[in-house]
């Protein structure tokens, strides 16, 4: 049976970097894997970010966004039959940062998929400077996704103080907490280490981490309403001019709790930019192609205002 990887994480916490990492470790093993993009959107940015991982041995496949619930469900149970014919040795899930866990669970306990797979690690990928200030709904999030987790690895630690790394387990714990769910975060569930140090034992220790069956609450919630892409085609903004323009988005209350910016821009050159934004950080860095994009996430942005950041009102 082709075991599944989830690798899960809020908005902005790195999933994708994290991917690249352990496909690459798990490709220099000798496995075979298939990487699935499973994201609400209508534009997939990662999924530009993970094809220098394209090969002989890894193939990235995506369910098309922008339909209601049930037709994604639809689309992504559909998409793991027609890879369970591939001959992978692993998959790789990434789901959006807002992902209603049942959806993986129950997809893979229905026929046929429960004669080809076999669920392997569900791994949570968390910020160490995770945001105090998340709303009830991002807490929900938050918990929902490293409930079930086998191991919590932490992003950009290089970053974060260990006090600070202290707060964010705390905020985790009491996320679940707030969900009624029982389980509390130790140190042997969390990998601080930085990613650029990893070594054999901590992929392997990754590798092997499993996953918890948990209980929680849940909360009647449309991820819809709540936390909303907003998706600006074809700007004409250089990379220095849309790294300004994203410091200020994010920090005028303006226009909306906005989580995360990301996209690419186009020089004169004709060299493309990745530009990644969140609360903690803005990361430019180049890369071999993109697209003219870019998507601003939060909770109920306002279009208008980041409008007239990007030069477009």
């Amino acid at each position: 049976m082709v075991k599944v990887d989830l690798i899960t994480g809020f908005l902005g916490s790195g999933k994708t970097t994290f991917i690249k990492k352990y496909a690459r470790y798990l490709m220099d093993q000798g496995y075979n894997i298939g990487i699935l993009e499973n994201d609400f959107g209508a534009v997939n940015v990662d999924m530009m970010l993970l094809r220098e991982l394209e090969g002989e041995q890894c193939e990235l496949e995506m369910v098309a966004g922008g339909c209601d619930k049930d037709c994604h469900r639809r689309r992504f149970k559909t998409k793991l039959i027609a890879m369970g014919m591939c001959g992978y040795d692993r998959v790789l899930i990434e789901p959006s940062g807002i992902f209603d866990m049942d959806e993986f669970f129950d997809a893979l306990h229905e026929e046929p998929l429960d004669r080809w797979y076999q669920i392997g690690n569900v791994i949570a990928v968390v910020d160490a400077g995770l945001d105090e200030k998340m709303s009830e709904e991002a807490d929900y999030i938050l918990a929902s996704e490293v409930a079930d987790a086998g191991c919590i690895v932490l992003s950009k630690t290089q970053e974060a103080s260990e006090k600070y790394i202290e707060n964010t387990v705390k905020h985790l714990n009491r996320a679940l907490e707030a969900v009624h769910c029982k389980r509390k975060f130790g140190e042997d569930e969390i990998i601080r280490k930085d990613w650029e140090q990893f070594e054999t034992e901590d992929f392997e220790r990754i590798l092997n981490s499993g996953y918890i069956a948990e209980d929680y609450e849940k909360m009647s919630l449309d991820e819809k309403e709540v936390f909303k892409s907003l998706y600006f085609m074809d700007l004409e903004i250089s990379g220095e001019e849309l790294r300004d323009a994203a410091q200020k988005i994010m920090q005028d209350p303006a226009c909306g709790s906005v989580f995360r910016i990301k996209g690419f821009t186009q020089e004169p050159d004709g060299n493309w930019t990745e530009l990644n934004a969140t609360h903690h950080e803005i990361t430019q860095c180049p890369i071999a192609e993109g697209q003219k994009v870019i998507i601003v996430i939060g909770e109920q942005p306002n279009e208008e205002m980041i409008k007239k950041y990007f030069g477009t009102d």
